[in-house]
């Protein structure tokens, strides 16, 4: 496998709704990728294309073609002029990107971007879709874990005084990692308007309201069911989403399903511990 170097690019693909979709991309075009699936990141609520920086740049220096996207939203991706950010809508965005991409994709979602991930890869079938990685998310998620989520998104809706101020809600928000000495990284998920930091998404995210939750997970159980690539269940051990009890009913649903669990990680499996999270990724998709 080729370790070359690989800078990424900033690509623009066109969603559903003639919306823009914004991602970073490595190696397109590269002898060493033409004959390997396209690896497609898709990343989790409230995140943007940066949270895959590090993994990304790990997949492209072993020669593959990988593009990381900000979903619909989120990052520098196009708001949603009806504040549509169903799973369905997510999922016609992804079949979108699909086609413009035009060769075989390996699809790695974490939380929002797997159930994305589910749903696409059922939709456009193994010619398209070769693998799947689903990143510390099952249809049967954690409602306690989820409402967690939500409840750090609401707080800080209204903003931050300085990066100082977000950098100790994220410390409070993920007791179990390191914070970083500086607080200069969050201005990839941060803007500065009118002298406060926002999160980098549409807040309109949050209420969904084409979500029927039930309707859902019956969705993506059955959708996942009916998958026949290889499917890798990666979940961080310490994570309040994906419980041990929904990795087993999801393995007992989807039998040829693999799993992972990584010992340091919680539901942010990707950035908390990125040397053992990449590994995984990397030795499955080499396969």
């Amino acid at each position: 496998m080729s370790t070359a170097n690989s800078q990424s690019q900033t690509v623009t693909f066109r969603g559903v709704d003639d919306l823009n979709l914004v991602g970073d991309e490595w190696n397109k075009g590269a002898e060493s990728a033409a004959d390997r699936p396209t690896v497609l990141l898709l990343h989790g609520g409230g995140q943007n294309r940066h949270s895959w920086k590090n993994t990304g740049q790990i997949l492209a220096n072993r020669g593959l073609h990988v593009i990381a996207l900000d979903s619909r939203g989120h990052g520098d991706s196009d708001r949603s002029p009806s504040a549509n950010y169903s799973v369905e809508a997510l999922c016609g965005d992804i079949l979108q990107v699909l086609y413009q991409v035009g060769r075989p994709v390996v699809l790695i979602g974490a939380s929002m971007g797997g159930l994305t991930g589910i749903l696409a890869a059922h939709e456009a079938g193994p010619e398209l879709v070769t693998k799947l990685v689903l990143v510390d998310v099952v249809p049967r998620f954690e409602k306690s874990g989820s409402a967690r989520i939500r409840d750090f998104m609401f707080n800080h809706v209204h903003g931050f005084d300085s990066l100082e101020q977000a950098a100790e809600a994220v410390a409070a928000y993920l007791p179990h990692r390191t914070k970083p000495r500086s607080p200069e990284g969050l201005k990839k998920n941060l803007r500065l308007r009118d002298g406060r930091w926002y999160w980098h998404w549409d807040p309109a995210f949050l209420t969904k309201p084409e979500d029927d939750p039930f309707v859902r997970v019956e969705k993506l159980e059955q959708a996942a069911m009916n998958l026949t690539i290889p499917i890798l269940l990666i979940r961080g051990k310490l994570s309040d989403v994906v419980s041990a009890e929904g990795v087993q009913d999801f393995l007992e649903k989807v039998p040829a399903a693999e799993f992972v669990e990584l010992s340091d990680a919680g539901h942010t499996a990707a950035g908390d511990d990125n040397d053992a999270f990449s590994a995984v990724v990397v030795e499955f998709v080499g396969r």
